[in-house]
């Protein structure tokens, strides 16, 4: 299959082009800079420049595919209203990548997060919110699946809040990245909460997973860890960069403390069973002891 990938160098995205092109299939993606072209060549995928906002760009990609990963997501999130302008940004590709695509059963594979409710692991039946800072997100992904009926196999992998590799990325990548900035390895809340977690590694084996044979319509949680309390997360953190562990406040971490602050395990039991999935990779806690002081 040769694939349009948008969002090919970040941590999922890097991982996914090159688990693609070591299971036989072809890549072609999206690079917004130099860079990410040179990056991109040398994984050995083909290269379209330009930018998650050049919607002609977009649609020339998903003309020229068998099937698409949409992962691309603006890098600003410092403040509410550039957290929302990646937020619109991501909703206009994804319905210019679906339009594209409709009517040919080609099928494209978006991320979302997974979502939160009072009192248990969320699973891949439960619906996402579509209130909150990032409702947005979860208003563009249910329209995406919506488009089965119409000829579209669209797909959503649910992503944990934590995707890490090398003891980088994802939540716990911003309590790492705020201690080092404070000196403190804090936490918001009684940080009894609960974050689930994946290796970038295993991830990229699911989306493949869900590219090749996943049904239209259906969303799949890519959860290795079911959740590891915050305090966990950051007594490692603290141990590794030699910082005291502590309470901090929710703005400490912007617009996302409201987000870090909430207890969200998810589980992924659906998954495993129907696609066969097994996560092989280091769990978060082993892998933040890569972390360097």
């Amino acid at each position: 299959m040769h694939v349009f990938v948008t969002g090919g160098t970040g941590t999922i995205g890097s991982a996914v082009v090159t688990e693609l092109l070591g299971n036989g299939h072809t890549v072609l993606a999206l690079a917004r800079s130099d860079d990410s072209a040179k990056a991109l060549r040398s994984a050995g995928a083909e290269v379209l420049r330009g930018d998650l906002a050049d919607l002609d760009v977009l649609r020339h990609g998903a003309a020229r595919s068998d099937g698409v990963i949409s992962l691309a997501f603006g890098r600003d999130y410092a403040s509410p209203d550039a957290l929302a302008r990646a937020i619109a940004e991501e909703s206009a590709a994804l319905t210019t990548l679906g339009q594209e695509l409709i009517g040919s059963d080609r099928p494209i594979v978006t991320v979302s997060g997974t979502p939160w409710l009072p009192g248990r692991a969320s699973t891949e039946a439960d619906p996402l919110p579509t209130d909150g800072p990032v409702g947005g997100r979860s208003r563009s992904v249910t329209a995406l699946l919506d488009l089965a009926s119409h000829g579209l196999r669209s797909m959503a992998v649910r992503m944990p809040r934590t995707v890490h590799n090398g003891g980088q990325g994802g939540f716990a990548g911003l309590l790492t990245a705020a201690a080092r900035r404070t000196g403190v390895a804090g936490y918001p809340g009684d940080g009894t909460q609960r974050w689930p977690a994946v290796h970038a590694l295993d991830a990229a084996a699911l989306f493949r997973l869900v590219l090749e044979s996943a049904p239209a319509g259906t969303a799949w949680h890519a959860v290795a860890d079911e959740g590891d309390t915050v305090r966990a997360i950051a007594t490692v953190i603290g141990r590794r960069l030699g910082l005291p562990v502590k309470q901090v406040p929710e703005e400490t971490f912007g617009p996302f403390g409201p987000i870090f602050a909430m207890d969200q395990p998810a589980s992924s039991a659906h998954t495993r069973e129907a696609l066969g999935w097994r996560p092989t990779h280091p769990s978060l806690l082993e892998d933040l002891e890569n972390l360097q002081p």
